[in-house]
Protein backbone atom coordinates (compact mmCIF):
# COMPACT_ATOMS: atom_id res chain seq x y z
CA UNK A 1 0.00 0.00 0.00
CA UNK A 2 1.30 3.43 -0.97
CA UNK A 3 0.71 6.49 1.15
CA UNK A 4 -1.73 9.07 -0.11
CA UNK A 5 -0.69 12.70 -0.47
CA UNK A 6 -2.64 13.45 2.71
CA UNK A 7 -0.57 10.88 4.59
CA UNK A 8 2.72 12.21 3.26
CA UNK A 9 2.02 15.81 4.18
CA UNK A 10 1.10 17.48 7.41
CA UNK A 11 -2.63 18.04 7.15
CA UNK A 12 -5.31 19.93 8.99
CA UNK A 13 -8.47 19.30 7.00
CA UNK A 14 -10.23 22.43 5.75
CA UNK A 15 -13.45 21.83 7.62
CA UNK A 16 -11.54 21.55 10.88
CA UNK A 17 -9.43 24.61 10.11
CA UNK A 18 -12.68 26.51 9.63
CA UNK A 19 -14.02 25.16 12.92
CA UNK A 20 -10.89 26.21 14.75
CA UNK A 21 -11.13 29.74 13.46
CA UNK A 22 -14.88 30.07 13.93
CA UNK A 23 -14.89 28.63 17.43
CA UNK A 24 -11.96 30.71 18.60
CA UNK A 25 -13.48 33.92 17.27
CA UNK A 26 -16.93 33.20 18.67
CA UNK A 27 -15.76 32.26 22.15
CA UNK A 28 -13.31 35.15 22.32
CA UNK A 29 -16.11 37.57 21.45
CA UNK A 30 -18.27 36.15 24.24
CA UNK A 31 -15.37 36.13 26.70
CA UNK A 32 -15.80 32.40 27.35
CA UNK A 33 -12.83 30.61 25.83
CA UNK A 34 -9.71 30.23 27.96
CA UNK A 35 -8.07 27.95 25.38
CA UNK A 36 -7.04 29.15 21.92
CA UNK A 37 -5.53 27.29 18.97
CA UNK A 38 -3.05 28.93 16.65
CA UNK A 39 -1.93 27.01 13.58
CA UNK A 40 0.90 27.57 11.15
CA UNK A 41 0.53 25.15 8.24
CA UNK A 42 3.78 26.22 6.59
CA UNK A 43 5.76 25.45 9.73
CA UNK A 44 3.68 22.38 10.59
CA UNK A 45 2.76 23.67 14.04
CA UNK A 46 -0.40 23.80 16.13
CA UNK A 47 0.01 25.94 19.26
CA UNK A 48 -2.28 25.74 22.28
CA UNK A 49 -2.64 28.97 24.24
CA UNK A 50 -4.22 29.12 27.70
CA UNK A 51 -5.37 32.36 29.30
CA UNK A 52 -3.57 34.40 26.66
CA UNK A 53 -0.18 32.60 26.90
CA UNK A 54 1.37 29.83 24.85
CA UNK A 55 1.21 26.54 26.78
CA UNK A 56 2.61 24.00 24.30
CA UNK A 57 3.07 23.45 20.56
CA UNK A 58 2.42 20.32 18.50
CA UNK A 59 5.26 19.98 15.95
CA UNK A 60 4.22 17.94 12.92
CA UNK A 61 5.88 19.40 9.80
CA UNK A 62 6.75 17.26 6.78
CA UNK A 63 10.46 17.37 7.69
CA UNK A 64 9.88 16.21 11.28
CA UNK A 65 11.16 12.71 12.04
CA UNK A 66 8.66 12.25 14.86
CA UNK A 67 5.65 14.45 15.70
CA UNK A 68 6.05 15.81 19.22
CA UNK A 69 5.14 18.61 21.63
CA UNK A 70 7.66 21.43 22.04
CA UNK A 71 7.93 23.68 23.87
CA UNK A 72 5.96 22.58 26.91
CA UNK A 73 5.78 25.69 29.07
CA UNK A 74 5.48 26.20 32.81
CA UNK A 75 2.66 28.30 34.31
CA UNK A 76 5.07 31.26 34.18
CA UNK A 77 5.72 30.68 30.48
CA UNK A 78 9.21 29.12 30.65
CA UNK A 79 10.06 26.15 28.45
CA UNK A 80 10.40 23.08 30.67
CA UNK A 81 11.48 20.56 28.02
CA UNK A 82 14.23 20.17 25.42
CA UNK A 83 13.59 19.36 21.75
CA UNK A 84 17.01 18.02 20.78
CA UNK A 85 19.84 17.11 23.10
CA UNK A 86 23.53 16.26 23.01
CA UNK A 87 23.95 13.40 23.61
CA UNK A 88 20.70 11.64 22.62
CA UNK A 89 19.71 14.00 19.77
CA UNK A 90 16.72 11.75 19.00
CA UNK A 91 14.91 12.89 22.16
CA UNK A 92 11.89 15.05 21.29
CA UNK A 93 10.59 16.90 24.36
CA UNK A 94 7.27 15.02 24.74
CA UNK A 95 6.90 12.13 22.33
CA UNK A 96 5.56 8.63 21.69
CA UNK A 97 7.53 5.96 19.78
CA UNK A 98 8.75 2.36 19.92
CA UNK A 99 10.66 -0.34 18.04
CA UNK A 100 8.32 -2.53 15.99
CA UNK A 101 8.38 -5.27 13.35
CA UNK A 102 5.71 -5.72 10.67
CA UNK A 103 5.34 -9.40 9.84
CA UNK A 104 8.66 -10.78 8.57
CA UNK A 105 10.05 -7.35 7.66
CA UNK A 106 13.07 -5.82 9.38
CA UNK A 107 12.62 -4.07 12.74
CA UNK A 108 11.68 -0.38 12.54
CA UNK A 109 12.88 1.93 15.32
CA UNK A 110 10.61 5.00 15.26
CA UNK A 111 12.35 6.03 18.50
CA UNK A 112 15.53 6.52 16.43
CA UNK A 113 13.93 7.84 13.24
CA UNK A 114 16.40 10.75 13.21
CA UNK A 115 19.18 8.36 12.22
CA UNK A 116 17.37 7.21 9.04
CA UNK A 117 17.61 10.58 7.31
CA UNK A 118 17.98 10.13 3.54
CA UNK A 119 21.41 10.92 2.09
CA UNK A 120 20.16 11.87 -1.39
CA UNK A 121 17.93 14.70 -2.59
CA UNK A 122 15.79 12.38 -4.72
CA UNK A 123 14.54 10.26 -1.80
CA UNK A 124 10.72 10.03 -1.53
CA UNK A 125 10.82 11.60 1.94
CA UNK A 126 13.39 13.00 4.31
CA UNK A 127 13.42 9.99 6.64
CA UNK A 128 13.37 6.34 5.67
CA UNK A 129 11.48 5.36 8.85
CA UNK A 130 9.41 7.37 11.30
CA UNK A 131 5.97 8.67 12.19
CA UNK A 132 3.87 11.05 10.07
CA UNK A 133 1.02 13.30 11.04
CA UNK A 134 -2.12 12.70 8.95
CA UNK A 135 -4.82 14.99 10.36
CA UNK A 136 -6.20 16.79 13.39
CA UNK A 137 -9.88 17.15 14.26
CA UNK A 138 -11.51 19.35 16.88
CA UNK A 139 -13.90 17.70 19.34
CA UNK A 140 -15.91 18.98 22.28
CA UNK A 141 -15.14 22.42 23.59
CA UNK A 142 -16.18 24.40 26.67
CA UNK A 143 -14.90 27.40 28.60
CA UNK A 144 -12.12 25.45 30.31
CA UNK A 145 -11.68 22.37 28.12
CA UNK A 146 -10.96 21.39 24.56
CA UNK A 147 -10.55 18.01 22.84
CA UNK A 148 -8.20 17.38 19.92
CA UNK A 149 -7.94 14.08 18.04
CA UNK A 150 -5.05 13.21 15.75
CA UNK A 151 -4.32 10.49 13.23
CA UNK A 152 -0.70 9.48 12.68
CA UNK A 153 1.06 6.80 10.65
CA UNK A 154 4.12 4.76 11.62
CA UNK A 155 6.02 3.91 8.42
CA UNK A 156 9.15 2.30 6.99
CA UNK A 157 11.06 2.54 3.69
CA UNK A 158 9.60 6.03 3.08
CA UNK A 159 6.14 4.87 1.98
CA UNK A 160 5.28 1.52 3.62
CA UNK A 161 2.68 1.75 6.43
CA UNK A 162 3.44 -0.21 9.60
CA UNK A 163 0.97 1.00 12.28
CA UNK A 164 -1.94 3.42 12.55
CA UNK A 165 -1.99 5.67 15.60
CA UNK A 166 -4.92 7.56 17.06
CA UNK A 167 -4.19 10.21 19.67
CA UNK A 168 -6.91 11.90 21.71
CA UNK A 169 -5.98 14.84 23.93
CA UNK A 170 -8.27 16.68 26.33
CA UNK A 171 -6.77 20.03 27.34
CA UNK A 172 -7.97 21.50 30.66
CA UNK A 173 -7.23 25.04 31.88
CA UNK A 174 -6.84 24.86 35.67
CA UNK A 175 -6.23 28.53 36.42
CA UNK A 176 -3.16 30.51 37.49
CA UNK A 177 -1.33 29.26 34.39
CA UNK A 178 -1.63 25.59 35.35
CA UNK A 179 -3.05 23.06 32.91
CA UNK A 180 -3.77 19.36 32.49
CA UNK A 181 -3.61 17.06 29.46
CA UNK A 182 -5.57 13.80 29.38
CA UNK A 183 -3.97 11.84 26.52
CA UNK A 184 -4.83 8.45 25.06
CA UNK A 185 -2.44 6.86 22.55
CA UNK A 186 -3.90 3.96 20.53
CA UNK A 187 -1.87 1.99 17.99
CA UNK A 188 -3.61 -0.41 15.61
CA UNK A 189 -2.09 -3.14 13.45
CA UNK A 190 -3.92 -2.29 10.24
CA UNK A 191 -1.40 -3.69 7.74
CA UNK A 192 -0.50 -7.09 9.20
CA UNK A 193 0.74 -8.55 12.48
CA UNK A 194 3.08 -6.16 14.33
CA UNK A 195 5.51 -7.17 17.08
CA UNK A 196 6.92 -4.67 19.57
CA UNK A 197 10.59 -5.53 20.00
CA UNK A 198 11.83 -2.75 22.28
CA UNK A 199 14.19 -3.81 25.05
CA UNK A 200 13.50 -3.22 28.72
CA UNK A 201 15.51 0.02 28.82
CA UNK A 202 14.96 2.14 25.72
CA UNK A 203 11.27 2.91 25.69
CA UNK A 204 8.52 4.65 27.63
CA UNK A 205 4.87 5.32 26.69
CA UNK A 206 5.18 8.32 26.43
CA UNK A 207 8.55 9.98 27.05
CA UNK A 208 9.12 13.48 28.41
CA UNK A 209 12.57 15.11 28.51
CA UNK A 210 13.00 18.00 30.94
CA UNK A 211 15.61 20.62 30.04
CA UNK A 212 18.76 21.54 31.94
CA UNK A 213 17.05 24.29 33.90
CA UNK A 214 14.51 21.87 35.37
CA UNK A 215 16.23 18.48 35.62
CA UNK A 216 17.98 16.99 38.64
CA UNK A 217 21.45 16.70 37.17
CA UNK A 218 21.94 20.23 35.86
CA UNK A 219 19.22 22.39 37.36
CA UNK A 220 18.65 21.16 40.88
CA UNK A 221 15.26 19.62 40.15
CA UNK A 222 13.69 16.71 41.99
CA UNK A 223 11.89 13.53 40.94
CA UNK A 224 9.26 12.10 43.29
CA UNK A 225 6.95 9.15 42.67
CA UNK A 226 3.64 8.10 44.20
CA UNK A 227 5.37 5.66 46.54
CA UNK A 228 7.76 8.25 48.01
CA UNK A 229 10.79 7.37 45.89
CA UNK A 230 13.14 10.27 45.13
CA UNK A 231 15.28 10.99 42.06
CA UNK A 232 16.57 8.35 39.65
CA UNK A 233 17.95 6.08 42.36
CA UNK A 234 14.59 5.83 44.11
CA UNK A 235 12.25 5.85 41.10
CA UNK A 236 13.89 4.23 38.05
CA UNK A 237 12.55 0.73 37.42
CA UNK A 238 10.15 1.12 40.33
CA UNK A 239 6.39 0.53 40.40
CA UNK A 240 4.37 3.76 40.75
CA UNK A 241 1.06 5.37 39.77
CA UNK A 242 2.59 8.75 38.96
CA UNK A 243 5.87 10.59 38.82
CA UNK A 244 6.50 14.31 39.31
CA UNK A 245 9.54 16.21 38.02
CA UNK A 246 9.76 19.68 39.55
CA UNK A 247 12.22 22.43 40.37
CA UNK A 248 11.73 25.17 42.94
CA UNK A 249 15.34 26.36 43.17
CA UNK A 250 16.30 29.91 42.28
CA UNK A 251 13.65 31.52 40.08
CA UNK A 252 12.14 28.16 39.08
CA UNK A 253 8.88 27.24 40.71
CA UNK A 254 7.09 24.62 38.63
CA UNK A 255 6.75 20.95 37.89
CA UNK A 256 5.43 18.43 35.41
CA UNK A 257 3.83 15.16 36.47
CA UNK A 258 2.78 12.11 34.46
CA UNK A 259 -0.18 10.09 35.75
CA UNK A 260 -0.80 6.50 34.63
CA UNK A 261 -4.56 6.08 34.37
CA UNK A 262 -5.98 3.17 36.42
CA UNK A 263 -7.39 1.68 33.20
CA UNK A 264 -3.84 0.89 32.06
CA UNK A 265 -2.67 -2.62 33.00
CA UNK A 266 -1.22 -2.26 36.49
CA UNK A 267 1.20 -2.33 38.21
CA UNK A 268 4.01 -1.23 35.94
CA UNK A 269 7.44 0.32 36.31
CA UNK A 270 8.86 3.62 35.13
CA UNK A 271 11.94 4.94 33.38
CA UNK A 272 13.51 7.95 35.10
CA UNK A 273 16.80 9.76 34.56
CA UNK A 274 18.32 12.54 36.64
CA UNK A 275 19.33 14.19 33.34
CA UNK A 276 15.65 14.74 32.55
CA UNK A 277 14.03 11.80 30.74
CA UNK A 278 11.07 9.94 32.26
CA UNK A 279 7.93 8.00 31.41
CA UNK A 280 5.85 4.88 32.16
CA UNK A 281 6.65 1.40 30.88
CA UNK A 282 4.26 -1.50 30.23
CA UNK A 283 3.56 -4.26 32.76
CA UNK A 284 6.48 -6.66 33.20
CA UNK A 285 5.06 -9.45 31.03
CA UNK A 286 4.76 -6.97 28.15
CA UNK A 287 7.97 -5.06 28.77
CA UNK A 288 11.37 -5.93 27.32
CA UNK A 289 10.05 -9.02 25.55
CA UNK A 290 8.22 -9.43 22.21
CA UNK A 291 4.57 -8.39 22.21
CA UNK A 292 2.54 -9.09 19.06
CA UNK A 293 -0.61 -7.37 17.84
CA UNK A 294 -2.43 -9.47 15.28
CA UNK A 295 -3.82 -7.61 12.29
CA UNK A 296 -6.79 -5.52 13.42
CA UNK A 297 -5.82 -5.52 17.10
CA UNK A 298 -5.01 -2.35 19.07
CA UNK A 299 -2.91 -1.40 22.07
CA UNK A 300 -3.77 1.61 24.22
CA UNK A 301 -2.13 3.77 26.88
CA UNK A 302 -3.86 6.62 28.73
CA UNK A 303 -1.90 9.17 30.73
CA UNK A 304 -2.43 12.51 32.40
CA UNK A 305 0.15 15.28 32.18
CA UNK A 306 -0.09 17.95 34.88
CA UNK A 307 1.84 21.22 34.55
CA UNK A 308 1.73 22.89 37.94
CA UNK A 309 3.23 25.60 40.12
CA UNK A 310 5.48 24.67 43.02
CA UNK A 311 6.72 21.22 43.96
CA UNK A 312 4.97 17.87 44.37
CA UNK A 313 3.30 19.04 47.59
CA UNK A 314 2.24 22.60 46.78
CA UNK A 315 1.31 21.47 43.27
CA UNK A 316 -1.16 19.00 44.86
CA UNK A 317 0.06 16.21 42.61
CA UNK A 318 -1.24 13.29 44.71
CA UNK A 319 -4.62 14.98 45.17
CA UNK A 320 -4.95 15.70 41.47
CA UNK A 321 -4.00 12.14 40.57
CA UNK A 322 -6.86 10.90 42.75
CA UNK A 323 -9.21 13.34 41.00
CA UNK A 324 -8.04 12.02 37.64
CA UNK A 325 -8.49 8.41 38.75
CA UNK A 326 -12.07 9.19 39.85
CA UNK A 327 -12.91 10.94 36.60
CA UNK A 328 -13.08 14.36 38.24
CA UNK A 329 -10.16 15.94 36.37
Amino acid sequence: MKLTNAMVGYVLVLTIASLLGATSTSNAAEGKSRIELKQDDDAGQLAVWIDGKEAFVYQHGKDVDLPHYYPVRSPAGESMTVQKTDPFPHHRSFWFADRVKLGDARPVNTYGALYTEAKTDDAPSRFRDGVRHVETTLGERSENELVLSKKLLWYMDHDKPVLDEGRKMRVVALGDGEYFLDVTFTVTAGYGDVTFVSDATHYAWPYIRMNGEFNVQAGGGKIVNSEGGVNQQGTNGKVARWIDYSNTTGEKDAGLAIFSHPDNPQPHKWLTRDYGCFGPRRIDERSGKPLTLEKGQSLKRRVGVLVHRGDVETGRVAERYEQYARGEL
